[in-house]
C-alpha cells in the first residue's frame, strides 16, 4: 500500500472511530527506526482529572500472536517517580530495546508480549510524558497514584472496550511493591461496591518489590557483606548496632551514631564503580556514549550479554521529536526534555514506611495468586529481605508449603529457586538476574511470566512444558 493509500485507510478508520474497536487516534503506525512487527501498538493520553488537567501517558503492545485470545498486563516501575514506558516498555519486557546509536529500535526476542498484551504507563502526573496543570498534583503519594491509576484503568477501558471481559494481571517492580499492592485493593474495592463493570484481576506479580522497610533495608547490608563489598568489621557493626526494628525514611535519630557510621562506610567502600541494581554488570560511562550517539556509532558496550548503556540510548532515542511525534507523546510541549525518573515531583517519601503485607494478605484472601520474584544480583532490595517477608505472609496465612524450596530450570539450566505456599503464593528468584530481573535474564524472565500467567508452576525439571 502506498502512502497516498495509507492516507486514505487511516482516514476512514478515524472516520470509523477506531481500528477494530480500538481508537484510531492513538495508532502507532512505525516508530523510528523500528523492525517490521506483525502486532499492533497504540499510545496516547488518559485524561484522569479534567478540572487540573491531569492526564497520563500509556504504550499498549498487542501480544505477539493470537492477541485476542491472551490477557492483559498492567506493569508499573518504581522509583517512585519513573517512568513504565522507558524502564518496562523499552529496557526489560517489551517488545523493542534501543539500538547502540539512540536512533533505532531492535526487536527484543523475549518479550512479555509472546505471552499477553502489555500495558505500561507513565505514573503518578509528572513521570515521563505525564503531567497536570495542577502544581499541587506534583505532590503526589500512595493513596493519590492508585486512585488516579483506577480512573486511567476505567478510562482505558474505554478506548479499549474488548479487553472490560480480558484476565487482568497487575505487575510491577521496586516500590510497584506499593504501587500493584494498593491499585489491585482499589479495583477490589470498586469490584465489592459495583454493580456493573468488575475487574477481572487474576494474578498479581512484583518483582524485587519494597514491602516492609524494616527487612527490606538491612537486607541491602547482608547482601554487602554476603558478597564480599564490604568487610567483616563493618558489616558485623551494622548487624550489632543497627537496629531496624519500626526502621522509617526521614528519620535519622532511629539509629545509633555507631550504626550511622558503619552504613556510610559500607557505602564508601562500595562506591560509585558499582551498579546496585546489578552487582555483577559493568557501568556505563555517560561521556563516552554521548560521544558515541553524536558520532552516530553503533557500539557494543556488553557486559555478561547486557547492553550497560541502554538507559542512556533510550533517553536519546526518547527525546528525538519524531519519535514524540509517532507516540502522539508530549503534547503539551513540557519545559523539560523526557527522562526516565522524575527530577521535580516531590513524591512523599513517608509513604515508604507503609507496611504491604496486610495488603498482600487481602489479596490472597480474595482467591487471587501472588508471585513475588527476586533478581538474585540486586543488593538495593535483595532477595533475603523478600524471602523472609513472603514467609511471614505465609505464617500469617496459615498456609502449608505446597511447593518446598528447590530449583526451577530453563533451557536444561538452573533458572532460579522458588517455593509456594497454599496454591497462592508464590516466592522465586532468578539466578543471575538484576533488580530490573527481564533486562538482566529476558529468557528466564519469560519462562517465569509465562508460568504465572497461565497458573502453572515454575517448571522443576531440565524439560519444562513451558517454552
Amino acid at each position: 500500500m502506498g502512502w497516498w493509500g495509507f492516507g486514505f485507510w487511516l482516514l476512514g478508520l478515524l472516520a470509523l472511530g477506531g481500528v477494530d474497536g480500538f481508537p484510531a487516534e492513538d495508532l502507532v503506525v512505525r516508530l523510528p527506526g523500528q523492525p517490521k512487527v506483525d502486532f499492533r501498538q497504540f499510545a496516547g493520553y488518559v485524561n484522569v482529572d479534567e478540572k487540573t488537567g491531569k492526564s497520563l501517558f500509556y504504550y499498549f503492545a498487542e501480544a505477539d500472536g493470537h492477541a485476542e485470545k491472551k490477557p492483559l498486563t498492567l506493569w508499573l516501575n518504581g522509583g517512585p517517580g519513573c517512568s513504565s514506558v522507558g524502564g518496562g516498555a523499552f529496557t526489560e519486557l517489551g517488545p523493542f530495546f534501543p539500538r547502540g546509536d539512540g536512533r533505532g529500535l531492535q526487536r527484543n526476542k523475549k518479550s512479555w508480549n509472546k505471552a499477553s498484551n502489555l500495558l505500561f504507563v507513565e505514573s503518578p502526573a509528572g513521570v515521563g510524558w505525564s503531567y497536570s496543570n495542577k502544581t499541587s498534583d506534583y505532590t503526589p503519594g500512595d493513596a493519590s497514584t492508585a486512585n488516579d491509576m483506577h480512573i486511567f484503568l476505567l478510562r482505558w477501558y474505554e478506548k479499549f472496550p474488548e479487553f472490560k471481559s480480558r484476565d487482568l494481571f497487575l505487575t510491577g517492580e521496586s516500590y510497584a511493591g506499593h504501587y500493584i499492592p494498593q491499585l489491585a485493593i482499589v479495583l477490589l474495592n470498586h469490584n465489592k461496591h459495583s454493580t456493573g463493570f468488575k475487574f477481572n484481576i487474576k494474578g498479581v506479580a512484583i518483582g524485587n518489590p519494597l514491602l516492609k522497610l524494616d527487612r527490606d533495608i538491612p537486607a541491602s547490608y547482608e547482601f554487602f557483606w554476603s558478597h564480599g563489598m564490604i568487610s567483616d568489621e563493618i558489616g558485623l557493626t551494622i548487624m550489632n548496632q543497627c537496629d531496624f526494628d519500626d526502621y522509617v525514611f526521614d528519620s535519622p535519630h532511629n539509629v545509633s551514631s555507631e550504626c550511622n557510621k558503619a552504613i556510610s562506610d559500607a557505602n564508601h567502600v562500595v562506591g560509585d564503580y558499582i551498579n546496585n541494581y546489578d552487582v555483577i554488570l559493568d557501568v556505563c560511562y555517560p561521556s563516552i556514549v554521548e560521544q558515541e550517539l553524536r558520532l552516530r556509532k553503533y557500539a557494543t558496550k556488553k557486559s555478561v550479554g547486557v547492553d550497560v548503556c541502554m538507559t542512556f540510548e533510550r533517553r536519546f532515542y526518547f527525546n528525538l521529536p519524531e519519535v514524540q511525534r509517532a507516540l502522539h507523546a508530549n503534547r503539551t510541549n513540557l519545559p523539560y526534555s523526557w527522562s526516565m525518573c522524575s527530577d521535580f515531583l516531590n513524591y512523599n517519601v513517608t509513604d515508604g514506611n507503609i507496611n504491604i503485607l496486610p495488603l498482600l494478605k487481602r489479596i490472597i484472601q480474595n482467591g487471587i495468586p501472588v508471585w513475588i520474584f527476586s533478581g538474585d544480583q540486586d543488593s538495593v532490595v535483595p532477595l533475603m529481605g523478600s524471602r523472609t517477608l513472603v514467609r511471614e505472609l505465609a505464617h500469617d496465612l496459615k498456609f502449608r508449603i505446597t511447593v518446598p524450596y528447590g530449583a526451577w530450570f530453563y533451557q536444561g539450566q538452573v533458572g532460579g529457586w522458588a517455593t509456594e505456599y497454599g496454591n497462592l503464593l508464590t516466592f522465586a528468584t532468578v539466578r543471575g538476574a538484576a533488580h530490573m530481573v527481564p533486562y538482566a535474564q529476558p529468557g528466564r524472565a519469560l519462562i517465569l511470566f509465562k508460568s504465572f500467567v497461565s497458573g502453572k508452576r515454575l517448571p522443576n525439571t531440565t524439560h519444562p512444558s513451558i517454552d
